[in-house]
């Protein structure tokens, strides 16, 4: 289970096999990163902005957004290299579940396993669902579940 190397290629859908599991580099959750997702999508819930009011809560601190450890874990997806070039669309999230919060200062990966192969030769591909098991520094998993997402086939000539 390891990253691809940085020069491969994305991998077309005929390279996915039910099973596969891949591990994603890790990324350090920032104050700025709390900051700015804050005024990106306007959400200044105090759990994240406010420190004094944070500390009495049950998480005892700050806490990021959940959607924006989604979207590290999707940069992380992306930057193993799997889909680079290879993907047509991203099509749905589903089974998502925000298991524990992550505060400023953890470090995320993503562990991606292939859980369905379905082809869509109408598509040109098919259509891949991986679960993705995001995981902090303590190997604990912070937030988990399913994309499917459509998948370019290799070209006849290539």
């Amino acid at each position: 289970m390891s990253p691809l190397p940085t020069n491969q290629r994305g991998m077309w859908f005929e390279e996915f096999e039910v099973g596969q599991r891949i591990q994603s580099a890790g990324r350090t959750v920032t104050e700025s990163d709390i900051v700015n997702f804050a005024g990106l999508s306007g959400d200044y819930n105090r759990i994240h902005t406010d420190a004094q009011f944070s500390s009495e809560t049950t998480f005892g601190k700050r806490v990021a957004h959940g959607l924006l450890g989604l979207s590290i874990a999707s940069g992380l997806a992306v930057q193993t290299g799997i889909m680079e070039d290879t993907i047509m669309a991203f099509r749905e999230i589903s089974a998502w579940k925000f298991r524990s919060p992550i505060h400023i200062g953890d470090t995320i990966n993503v562990v991606i396993e292939v859980k369905e192969v379905k082809a869509l030769p109408r598509l040109g591909g098919g259509s891949i669902v991986i679960e993705l098991d995001v995981k902090n520094q303590r190997d604990e998993s912070v937030m988990k579940g399913n994309w499917t997402v459509l998948i370019a086939s290799k070209p006849e000539d290539g």
